[in-house]
């Protein structure tokens, strides 16, 4: 029970507002999710003799989001506009706007946008960015350009801020070509800066234009910026995208030509840059160049991480090298390095996928002995594989073990049952000995090609 210790006249009236309005966003909370329709809804708002303010406005709006359908919040935020009694004030508007930004309804943003401009409401500067980023995402960019020249008409600045934002959005997606048109038509009252360049250098190596990313480089050099380790790792990124798709073998030669070219202009790699050479070495399953590289990383001054263990490691898995990648999980632990259960996790579904859960048993040991997290997913997914392969005895020992460390577990307890649990036997054995038996069948075929040529040639 509340208690108030000294009666205050203003302390008792907004404890009493506080009340009212929880009672009241309670009901109109279920009127929005239990009424049929969008006008059913309306004429029951109507009816209800609720007095609307802003807060209460506020709490439905918050305690609706993930609950209800997102027209039925667009029509109880318009109804509430219309009420005499509720005057919205703009950051109620803009808080709306960025809410519909968040949950990808664009038609409710926009009307809410127009809505904005009709009233002469003000637009502050992060709506403009939940905006200019949700109509790129869903293709429309002409018309956040559109906004974007008469932004000043939403009474929102067109100043350097709201211009970054949209080259930002733009280049995020890979609009390039029409962020340096908005940032050519800027140019006159807004002054090139080095974050314009970069954000452009990364807009177009989304695109996968090299030549006109590294033209941008040079414009951003010529300009007196000096290139910066973001502007590299687009580019080394886009290089990289390049070759595995063109040419994979140029990956380690073209990566350290940037290299170089970074410490000519003071510019230092990190491991981050190492990582995304080994990624991309790792998706073109070039198993040697990624052991060089990630060696080379201690040389070059760049210490791995638990991101460099995990490329290399999941690559050895993939290829089939287990003890290999054994002993780097081993090295990573004795360096120190402790990465979190999500690190076993990842590498422990490569190991079932390869049909290789021994060594998945052996990794999960290594996580109960360096990771105090007790991830339930880890032992979902080796209880599953176990079971679903026949074997029952390991997997309920997993299950034991799991409830005992205290793991939440979303696999059902049926899997423990044999007369419940459908047992499977790998095709991977069956479809490699039917390419092996296909492999001699063309080498025979081949050794009588060869054998009957050279018979011809000898008579």
């Amino acid at each position: 029970m509340l208690r108030l210790n000294h009666w205050h006249p203003i302390s008792f009236s907004r404890l009493l507002c506080t009340v009212s309005y929880s009672s009241d966003a309670q009901k109109l909370s279920k009127l929005l999710l239990d009424i049929g329709n969008l006008d059913d809804i309306e004429s029951n708002l109507n009816q209800s003799e609720i007095l609307i303010s802003p807060p209460l406005v506020t709490q439905v709006m918050e305690s609706c989001t993930h609950r209800a359908q997102t027209r039925r919040l667009l029509r109880f935020f318009t109804w509430s506009a219309k009420q005499p009694t509720c005057k919205l004030p703009d950051t109620l508007f803009n808080h709306a706007i960025k809410l519909f930004a968040s949950l990808k309804d664009l038609r409710a943003m926009e009307l809410l946008v127009t809505e904005l401009k009709r009233e002469s409401r003000g637009m502050g500067i992060d709506t403009w960015a939940a905006i200019a980023t949700t109509m790129v995402d869903h293709g429309k960019e002409d018309q956040a350009i559109g906004i974007f020249k008469n932004i000043e008409k939403y009474r929102c600045p067109r100043d350097e801020k709201s211009l970054n934002l949209l080259v930002h959005a733009l280049c995020a997606r890979g609009h390039a070509r029409k962020a340096e048109g908005v940032v050519w038509n800027a140019k006159n009252w807004v002054s090139m800066d080095s974050y314009i360049f970069t954000t452009l250098i990364h807009g177009w190596c989304i695109k996968g234009e090299f030549k006109d990313a590294r033209r941008v480089f040079e414009e951003m050099r010529s300009n007196g910026f000096s290139p910066n380790l973001v502007a590299y790792h687009s580019l080394i990124r886009c290089v990289c995208a390049k070759n595995l798709r063109i040419n994979p073998s140029a990956l380690v030669r073209d990566f350290f030509e940037l290299v170089m070219e970074m410490r000519s202009n003071s510019v230092c790699p990190t491991t981050i840059s190492f990582n995304i050479l080994i990624s991309y070495l790792g998706r073109a399953r070039r198993v040697k160049e990624a052991d060089q590289v990630f060696r080379a990383m201690v040389q070059e001054g760049c210490d791995p991480d638990y991101v460099s263990y995990f490329l290399v490691v999941r690559l050895l898995y993939l290829t089939g090298r287990m003890g290999k990648g054994n002993e780097m999980v081993d090295e990573m632990i004795q360096i120190g390095l402790k990465p979190k259960a999500r690190f076993y996790h990842s590498l422990t579904g490569v190991l079932c996928g390869v049909e290789k859960v021994d060594h998945a048993l052996w990794l999960l040991a290594r996580m109960k002995e360096n990771c105090s997290e007790v991830y339930g997913p880890t032992y979902d997914l080796l209880i599953t594989k176990l079971c679903k392969g026949g074997k029952f005895e390991i997997g309920r020992k997993l299950w034991d073990e799991a409830l005992e460390r205290g793991a939440v577990l979303q696999c059902s307890v049926d899997l423990l049952d044999p007369s419940k649990t459908e047992v499977y036997k790998p095709k991977r054995k069956e479809r490699m000995t039917e390419l092996a038996q296909k492999g001699q069948k063309k080498n025979k075929k081949k050794q009588h090609l060869q054998m009957q040529k050279t018979r011809k040639k000898k008579k």
